[in-house]
């Protein structure tokens, strides 16, 4: 499941962000990479737990804790602090998938499920820096406006076309959903989805929406892994 997740960002956060993102300091990409993954990545990034990384961390997060959409779709457990990517002229992220098994700060590990990218660059600053995803369906392109957010299975081989004009900012990062399977997840998603557009049109206390929000969250009961 693919889902683009609009306005994570207001566009006074995303100036905002622009702005400490401009003051950071930046390092070779390769350093969060795995070895698969580090010898096609080629980008740069600010340092992993750096002040710039964990105020700009906090706002995304804080963004995230309050987005329906996202809430809905990736029902998550643990999230991974948010990191940051740039790519110029040349640069670029060859066909990779993401490690499944990925470090917290404090020590303790998540399995990642899902795949986040939050772009801070608008379509039109940077020419090529598409992120390609492998779907069932054939591979996607997606290139948001700054504030809008991918969410996708982090099973997916995925890759950065090499950027030819301008630059590509991003946020970039994972999370261990609280259920495993990604098709009881994507069922839940679209029973979620349902329940809120009846509950627009029947209203909260229709009988058959007070049904469906039961069966909604006893399916969760089943399936969640805390």
């Amino acid at each position: 499941m693919l889902i683009t997740i609009p306005d994570v960002l207001t566009p006074e956060e995303v100036t905002h962000c622009r702005a400490l993102l401009a003051a950071a300091p930046w390092q070779d990409g390769k350093a969060s990479a795995g070895a698969q993954a580090a010898r096609t990545k080629n980008n740069r990034q600010i340092p992993f737990g750096s002040p710039e990384a964990d105020t700009l961390g906090r706002i995304v997060l804080g963004a995230l804790s309050q987005n329906a959409l996202f809430l809905s779709a990736a029902l998550p457990k643990t999230i991974l602090p948010p990191m940051f990517n740039a790519y110029g002229p040349g640069e670029n992220f060859g066909v990779h998938v993401d490690n499944a098994i990925r470090a917290m700060p404090d020590g303790s590990r998540i399995r990642t499920d899902l795949s986040m990218t939050l772009f801070f660059s608008n379509p039109e600053d940077y020419e090529g820096g598409e992120l390609v995803i492998e779907t069932l369906y054939g591979a996607q392109e997606v290139k948001l406006p700054a504030g809008h957010m991918v969410l996708y299975p982090s099973t997916s081989l995925h890759q950065v076309l090499p950027v030819v004009r301008g630059e590509r900012v991003s946020s970039f990062f994972w999370l261990q959903s609280m259920i495993r399977d990604e098709a009881a997840r994507t069922m839940l998603f679209d029973l979620d989805q349902s329940i809120q557009n009846l509950s627009l049109t029947l209203g909260n206390d229709n009988a058959e929406v007070v049904s469906l929000t039961g069966l909604y969250h006893n399916l969760i009961r089943k399936w969640a892994e805390l």
